[in-house]
């Protein structure tokens, strides 16, 4: 199929390509699934790429593996470094291990048990910071002058964005006549990726980013040109309280053609209706595109939405069974 130029960004098509060749002997590629019920309830067609079913659980291993897998072996030999409260530390720990080198990955003190087990059991260090941003920065900064170790961050770095771009290159591979692409939005290294993949493969297709209204500093960037910042307002899509990053804002700015916002009421329907009806368990941040489609369609009849992992704590579900 032949692509469309794109003016450069932190990746480009062939980054992305590039990337997809360099993480296939390791990243599943993933499978569209399709839905009656929500095709019914939306009057579109829907088509889910399922990330859920991605190693780790999430999509984030594809950037996290890009990255590591790129990068010369005496630079490797040193270790990476990360800060991560949940799936990119996972993936960074897992692209590490495969890759046979150290993986340093600082974590808030807060964070989930379940999420440091994880990453420990894939051979990673954890060193405990701060919940708080300026703590996180300034021990990942420590360690890795300690270690020597490359710091890839999770979501404002050009591999990273690059392995992400893979997703989209997949989802055309297997629906190659999508009208639209609904992305959810934190950091923005999956629909920087998408969006770069999308459009250069396909120059019509539109892509929208979905948001929780509570963190929604996308939208509000898209508003005002300018880089914000997230609120600290809570949500139950906690992986999408991330603010964009100089590397993933131009590429929204430019190529995201809207972001669709959902309150946590509707994220929560959304997460329950596709535990019901489509039987796989989603996490709160992929419900975030579906809850979107659901509550404002876009246009578009044929959509794919990006169920972005499926790490859910299954302590703090956000609904009780009967008694």
């Amino acid at each position: 199929m032949p692509t469309a130029p794109i003016r450069e960004f932190a990746a480009t098509i062939e980054s992305i390509r590039a990337a997809a060749k360099r993480i296939a002997p390791y990243a599943h590629r993933t499978p569209v699934l399709t839905s009656r019920t929500l095709d019914e309830r939306t009057g579109r067609s829907l088509h889910f790429k399922c990330e859920l079913f991605q190693r780790v659980g999430a999509f984030k291993f594809r950037g996290a593996c890009n990255a590591v897998m790129k990068l010369p072996d005496e630079v490797a030999a040193r270790g990476v470094v990360t800060h991560s409260s949940g799936n990119h530390a996972q993936a960074l720990a897992l692209a590490a291990q495969l890759r046979g080198i150290r993986a340093h990955v600082v974590m808030p003190a807060d964070s989930a048990a379940v999420k440091k087990i994880a990453v420990q059991g894939y051979g990673a260090e954890v060193i405990e910071c701060r919940p708080t941003l300026a703590d996180r920065e300034k021990v990942v900064a420590e360690v890795a002058a300690r270690t020597g170790g490359t710091l890839i961050p999770p979501f404002d770095h050009p591999d990273v964005i690059a392995g992400q771009g893979t997703i989209a290159v997949e989802l055309l591979e297997q629906v190659p006549d999508l009208d639209a692409i609904v992305v959810p939005v934190g950091g923005g290294g999956m629909i920087s990726g998408v969006a770069i993949a999308a459009k250069s493969i396909k120059p019509t297709i539109r892509v929208y980013g979905a948001e929780p209204t509570a963190v929604a500093d996308a939208a509000l960037g898209k508003r005002t040109g300018k880089l914000e910042k997230a609120t600290e307002k809570p949500t139950i899509a906690d992986g999408l309280r991330t603010s964009l990053g100089e590397l993933t804002f131009p590429v929204v700015q430019a190529l995201v053609d809207e972001i669709l916002t959902v309150d946590e009421h509707e994220i929560v329907a959304a997460m329950r209706l596709v535990w019901e009806r489509m039987k796989i368990l989603i996490e709160p941040s992929a419900a975030v595109g579906v809850a979107a489609v659901l509550k404002s369609p876009p246009r578009e009849c044929r959509i794919g939405i990006i169920l972005c992992g499926g790490n859910v704590d299954l302590d703090a579900l956000p609904w009780h069974s009967p008694r």
